[in-house]
């Protein structure tokens, strides 16, 4: 008899509901005791809609003793039905008393109940609500950034992406293995991925095939160069990012299909040289990669009525010239004058409002 295999079905065909716990969105953060509060106040508010409907309608009602409802006895009422305790002694007699229990009474005593074991509902429910907005989000997403290992190069760039007005926090992706990373990365309103980035299903899942950009930044360089294959395959026009340890790593990470390759180790090196001889420098140089204050490097358009001229003699300092997707310093030939469709790139100042509002 032959036995037929059966294969995994690969994460980025599974229904959305079972990509709960892989896929985690960003939720609102609520105090537990704003939470209690607000449950208790909802309570109390169907108690008193239901204390007021009784005793405004108290002629409709039978009481065991006969000698009517108080006020006291319509809370006693209101109490003993929303609980579903109902010991009977004090009952709707008339139809419209009935109708009014059925029609109002009944659900005010569900609302009472859903509002009394709320924590327990929200935990049952919050697997649902993340289903939808995985589902909402999957079907939306588009030139978004995923950002591969939430380590100190993930976390650094991702300050940085956050640093420019024009992303939202949910439009950039952190994949990870580590659940602490993930927690953190959640908790700056960062849509996360549960997963290691070199399996193809797991970029799927984040969405790399329709990415504007992906940041890879990995722990180990081996690993940077497989994310990138992987993420090259999937994203043939995404622009890629890979940091590298080591600078003998660097074409393999190009020839893996990375646009740009930053070696940190050296570039941390440079740094810690020059910081013994010209530690100012170093203090600019962090102030210019430092986008929450002080001083910035930026791109923006050329304005018409700067195309011809030279970038030298803007107000602005110009550091160089995009044009047709290449960089030209300053000081290059090509960059003598500016012309129509080209981007500069500057130093810009950031003033604290600008700091306030991000």
């Amino acid at each position: 008899m032959r036995v037929l295999k059966r294969f995994p079905v690969r994460l980025s065909d599974r229904p959305d509901h079972e990509l709960v716990g892989v896929i985690r969105m960003p939720e609102l953060t609520v105090s537990p005791l704003r939470s209690i509060l607000k449950r208790i106040i909802g309570a109390m508010l169907a108690l008193l809609a239901t204390v007021l409907i009784v005793y405004l309608d108290r002629d409709g009602y039978r009481d065991a003793n006969g000698d009517g409802l108080t006020f006291l006895d319509s809370l006693y009422y209101a109490t003993v039905s929303l609980s579903t305790t109902g010991y009977g002694d004090i009952a709707p007699a008339t139809p419209s008393a009935r109708l009014v229990n059925v029609l109002v009474i009944t659900p005010l005593r569900v609302l009472f109940l859903i509002v009394l074991v709320g924590t327990t509902l929200e935990v049952l429910t919050e697997r649902s609500r993340q289903a939808f907005k995985i589902q909402k989000w999957r079907t939306k997403v588009r030139d978004h950034t995923v950002v591969v290992g939430f380590g100190t190069k993930g976390r650094s760039a991702v300050n940085a992406l956050l640093g420019d007005e024009n992303v939202e926090p949910d439009h950039i992706v952190v994949v990870d293995t580590d659940q602490q990373a993930l927690e953190a990365a959640t908790s700056l309103g960062l849509v996360t991925v549960h997963g290691s980035a070199t399996r193809a299903d797991v970029l799927r899942v984040a969405g790399v095939q329709r990415a504007r950009a992906v940041v890879v930044a990995p722990n180990r360089d081996d690993t940077a160069v497989l994310v990138t294959l992987t993420a090259r395959e999937l994203a043939p026009k995404s622009h890629i990012v890979a940091s590298v340890r080591e600078a003998e790593n660097v074409h393999l990470l190009k020839q893996s299909g990375a646009n740009q390759v930053v070696v940190s180790s050296e570039t941390a090196g440079r740094l810690l040289g020059m910081a013994t001889s010209t530690p100012l420098v170093v203090d600019m140089v962090e102030d210019l990669l430092t986008p929450e204050s002080g001083l910035a490097i930026a791109e923006r358009p050329v304005e018409p009525s700067e195309e011809g001229g030279s970038p030298r003699h803007l107000p602005d300092i110009v550091l160089g010239v995009v044009r047709d997707g290449v960089l030209y310093r300053v000081d290059a030939p090509q960059a003598d004058a500016i012309e129509p469709g080209d981007k500069l790139l500057y130093i810009r100042k950031v003033t604290a409002a600008e700091t306030i509002e991000r």
